[in-house]
């Protein structure tokens, strides 16, 4: 029986208090010890520090970025922010030096406009507007004898020399075998656990958690396997195999999503066969023998096939190579940019930064700051205050708050301790190799942060500025809020209800696909004999569209789930403008798990039940419904090819 807490705390603030959980990742812990430290001390030893501060910054903001996931993932997931922050710091460079406060401040105010509304496109764009501001924030505010291109060179190494550590050191425990591919083995097994994992709460309360864990994990699996690369397809064997098995989970994905739908218990004996498949992905090893569910249902004969399927493809070692995913075409870039959430976004973001770049100038040339000319740390602390992805915007406040406070605290009495530069140099590392584990609650990660960049500047000339930095950040949280809650034209909660319009729109394309093979599956069954083969192959191009439309539906609904419940931990003057939207969510959830169980019947039968008819039809009234409610957040409900 669970214990309910003695207080019931409001969501903004049981969010700030709330953490991450894992194992330690300690192949990350040592890529962060290997990263800033020794940049700063082979600086040292050159006689070129400042370059070697500007280095040592890249490779905190890069560590930051250094998640779990394959080595070809991480490639884009380091190195497009890299880029982005390079060029950001060349522009504020170069801006610091030949223009005046006030052209300053518009140039900085713009940037940040362009750099918000890139930020609706994804996490890496995200990551790349962050960069791109804090780099710029730091050109501008830290007067340095390079040059501008010379910064942003030095700012490429650091990031480049963090991305080759991660490229070129195993993962523990891989290091007998072929560790190139760890991250991609890692994830596509992880999707076999999470389809026995379903297997096994088919029938119980857990099955809902269990089907979003599935979705997660074969999310996971494809950023993993779809990383850059040179050629176009995947060109080793290795490679290769791991694509093969990632497509042939999804049939088995989609069985048991329609068995978990089915709201009936299985056979323990039905969940066996993925575990088994997972197991010999981490091992790189033969199946072996599988054991065969039961029969007696559409459903568990799907599986039924979908475990003789993987199981050929495990034994063959090749197989489809398809990750059922789509480019984003230009268009959908632009709307992202452009559409409701990246102009709200932008617009937020261009006026806390501009605010802020402003209010530190001000401060600076009322000699607030003392003798020195660093202002950079306003307005690059108001950009990681004003990103959403890091939590409600209250949470984002009290733990950026709380962090600093704790990490000048903690700094100035190591400041007053260590030797000079030595300790400073042993502390930067140390604090790299902390930021992969603080990055799990945003109060840590600033602390390690504050402590690293205070250790930095230091070493790089700027006197001890403990008490100044607090204040800073105070002011900038209090920028952050008041700008965060100001009323700007047009319809509050844009990024959200953009993101619940791209899952209704790909829920929507999904089920009138589904429902469009419905129609035509008589029509095949009058066909000639002898034309029987290119059905086939018809069949097989139908399934691969259909399983593509599937993914990015409950990829696109995984992200507005994401998006709502962070809107729902704002404060009521926030949150208020997205009540709803989760009720939204939770039915085109439905809608697509029902979708998949009518994919599934149709494959065995060729026709959908009354039950599968009802449920469409009570999902689309009640979504219907729902959005004349609550106005443009739901797309119109399609016609559909057969009457549900």
């Amino acid at each position: 029986m669970s214990r309910r807490p003695l207080i019931d705390l409001p969501p903004w603030l049981a969010h700030a208090l709330r953490a991450q959980r894992g194992p330690v990742p300690w192949s990350a812990v040592v890529r962060g010890a290997l990263a800033a430290g020794p940049l700063l001390l082979a600086a040292l030893v050159l006689g070129r520090v400042s370059l070697g501060v500007v280095a040592a910054i890249a490779a905190m903001l890069a560590g930051i970025n250094d998640r779990p996931g394959s080595r070809r993932a991480s490639v884009k997931r380091i190195g497009v922010p890299a880029l982005a922050g390079a060029v950001g710091l060349c522009a504020g460079t170069y801006a610091g030096q030949y223009t005046g406060p006030v052209p300053l401040t518009l140039l900085l105010t713009v940037l940040g406009l362009l750099a918000g509304g890139v930020s609706a496109v994804g996490p890496v764009a995200s990551s790349a507007g962050t960069q791109v501001l804090v780099a710029a924030a730091v050109g501008a505010g830290m007067p340095l004898p390079e040059s501008g291109w010379q910064r942003g060179l030095a700012f490429l190494a650091g990031a480049g020399w963090l991305l080759t550590v991660r490229l070129a050191l195993p993962t523990p425990g891989s290091a007998g075998g072929d560790f190139r591919f760890d991250g991609e083995r890692a994830a596509v097994a992880r999707v076999y656990d999470a389809i026995a994992d379903l297997l096994a709460a088919a029938g119980s309360a857990q099955a809902e958690d269990r089907r979003a864990a599935l979705t997660a994990a074969l999310d996971q699996a494809q950023d993993a396997l779809a990383g850059p690369r040179l050629r176009r397809y995947a060109s080793s064997a290795a490679e290769r195999r791991l694509h093969a098995q990632y497509a042939a989970a999804l049939p088995l994905a989609e069985a048991a999503t329609a068995l978990a739908w089915a709201g009936e218990a299985v056979s323990p004996r039905a969940a066996a066969g993925p575990r088994r498949l997972a197991a010999a992905v981490r091992a790189q090893s033969p199946t072996g023998p599988l054991p065969a569910p039961d029969r007696s249902a559409p459903a568990l004969r799907a599986l039924d096939d979908a475990l003789l399927h993987a199981a050929e493809t495990f034994d063959r070692g090749d197989g489809r190579r398809d990750l059922h995913t789509r480019r984003r075409t230009a268009r959908q870039l632009l709307t992202a940019v452009f559409g409701r959430g990246g102009r709200e976004y932008g617009l937020r973001v261009a006026l806390c930064f501009g605010a802020g770049a402003a209010a530190a100038q001000a401060l600076h040339h009322a000699r607030w700051y003392g003798q020195h000319t660093h202002w950079y740390w306003l307005p690059a602390t108001v950009v990681f205050l004003v990103k959403p992805d890091l939590g409600p915007l209250a949470s984002r406040v009290l733990c950026r708050a709380a962090g600093t406070v704790l990490g000048a605290l903690v700094f100035a009495g190591f400041a007053a301790v260590l030797p000079r530069p030595e300790g400073l140099v042993v502390l930067v590392a140390v604090c790299g190799a902390l930021v992969p584990v603080a990055t799990r609650h945003f109060a840590a990660q600033t602390a390690v942060v504050t402590v690293l960049v205070l250790a930095l500047v230091m070493v790089g000339g700027e006197p001890q500025a403990s008490v100044g930095r607090i204040g800073e950040t105070l002011l900038a949280c209090a920028i952050v809020l008041v700008v965060g809650h100001l009323p700007l034209p047009g319809q509050r909660g844009g990024g959200v209800r953009q993101r619940l319009t791209e899952a209704a729109s790909a829920a929507y394309a999904y089920l009138t696909h589904v429902l469009g093979e419905a129609e035509a599956v008589p029509v095949a069954m009058l066909e000639a004999e002898e034309q029987a083969e290119a059905g086939d192959r018809a069949g097989a191009g139908d399934r691969a569209l259909r399983w593509t439309l599937r993914r990015e539906a409950y990829r696109a609904l995984a992200e507005a789930r994401t998006a709502i419940a962070l809107s729902a931990a704002e404060l009521p003057a926030l949150a208020r403008h997205t009540a709803g939207t989760d009720e939204v969510a939770a039915l085109l959830e439905r809608l697509v798990d029902t979708t998949t169980a009518c994919a599934v019947h149709l494959d065995d039968t060729g026709r959908l039940t009354p039950r599968h008819t009802r449920h469409l039809g009570e999902l689309l009234a009640r979504l219907e419904e729902v959005g004349e409610r609550l106005g443009p957040t739901v797309p119109a409900v399609p016609r559909l090819p057969v009457a549900a």
